[in-house]
């Protein structure tokens, strides 16, 4: 399977603002350990055959290569990466969550090459991956944006943590578009269309559509949910009686403004939590909270809130509390 060609990190200094390369270990997801999800399989991408086009309602259709695009001026983006699950269980808490620093730059410089028509109004979002789901034939994995929000949101990223894209994460170009589930962002990128509605297809107004709270009529999936998740201890861990630091991550659509644990069903405790800085893009944020265990089993949850004040809610819903077991022993 070809792979993008590598390019120096150190040729491309135009950073994007809000960017922050040096962190602590664990900030940004070992790239083995980023969650892979697909609908049709991985496909067999030629590097050299490839090409990503922009058409539809534009005064200038594109057509690149790999090689063009990889000219082209790069920025990087640090964003955490959360897959929604499956479309068919949309109340399933997944928690697949990622934080990835991508090296590309935005599709609004494409768009406005192109010169979108008056009449556009969506964005649709094409990958190579073609086949069969849930019992369709001939499928190929579509998404769509505003076109507002895919002018202003969408990154086009060809590397991550500072490695060319694996196969299995999108090689050699994919859409990344942060603070929005993982779906949205159609890894295998090969065509950008703009249109005057959203397309009818599987991915789009069958699948991955949910009623809000307080809702009456499904909306896509985009924007992701208040949520967090626990890290260490590891769910089932033994560990020794005493004090034991519970640490994890928070995230949302905007920053997390706080973090509470509790411990056997007892009070919620605030965590220290690490604020979004001037250096830092749409990323995760680390709390910790350090409680004694006394000797037996016990119940660790977490939950945050965020800076527009929603809470993630009890079981039932996707982002529900997170919530792990461990036991604590004397030595």
């Amino acid at each position: 399977m070809a792979q993008a060609p590598d390019v120096t990190p150190d040729a491309t200094p135009d950073v994007t603002p809000g960017f922050a390369p040096e962190r602590a270990p664990g900030f940004f997801t070992p790239v083995p350990d980023v969650f892979v999800r697909t609908h049709m399989g991985v496909p067999d991408v030629d590097a050299d055959r490839w090409t990503l086009s922009v058409e539809g309602l534009v005064e200038r259709p594109l057509r690149i290569g790999l090689a063009e695009l990889l000219a082209r001026p790069a920025r990087r983006l640090a964003a955490v990466h959360e897959c929604f699950g499956s479309p068919f269980a949309p109340d399933v808490p997944t928690r697949a969550v990622a934080n990835v620093a991508w090296t590309g730059f935005p599709l609004a410089e494409l768009l406005d090459e192109a010169r979108p028509l008056a009449q556009a109004r969506h964005v649709w979002f094409e990958g190579v991956d073609t086949g069969s789901f849930h019992g369709e034939d001939g499928l190929t994995y579509t998404k769509d944006l505003p076109l507002k929000d895919a002018h202003g949101r969408v990154f086009l990223a060809h590397r991550m943590n500072g490695e060319p894209l694996t196969a299995e994460h999108g090689s050699p170009v994919r859409a990344v578009v942060p603070r929005m589930f993982g779906t949205n962002s159609v890894k295998w990128l090969t065509r950008v269309v703009l249109a005057a509605r959203r397309p009818e297809h599987m991915f789009t107004t069958r699948f991955y559509t949910r009623v809000l709270p307080g809702a009456d009529a499904p909306t896509p999936v985009r924007d992701v949910d208040v949520n967090s998740k626990l890290s260490a201890p590891a769910d089932g861990a033994r560990l020794p009686v005493g004090d034991v630091e519970i640490t994890g991550h928070a995230w949302s659509t905007t920053e997390v403004a706080a973090v509470e644990v509790s411990v056997d069903e007892g009070p919620w405790e605030r965590a220290a939590l690490d604020a979004l800085g001037a250096d830092d893009g749409p990323v995760w944020q680390r709390f910790t909270l350090t409680r004694p265990l006394t000797a037996g089993p016990h119940r660790v949850r977490s939950r945050a809130t965020d800076r527009t004040g929603r809470v993630q809610p009890p079981p039932g819903s996707r982002n529900s509390v997170h919530e792990i077991t461990v036991t604590a022993e004397v030595p």
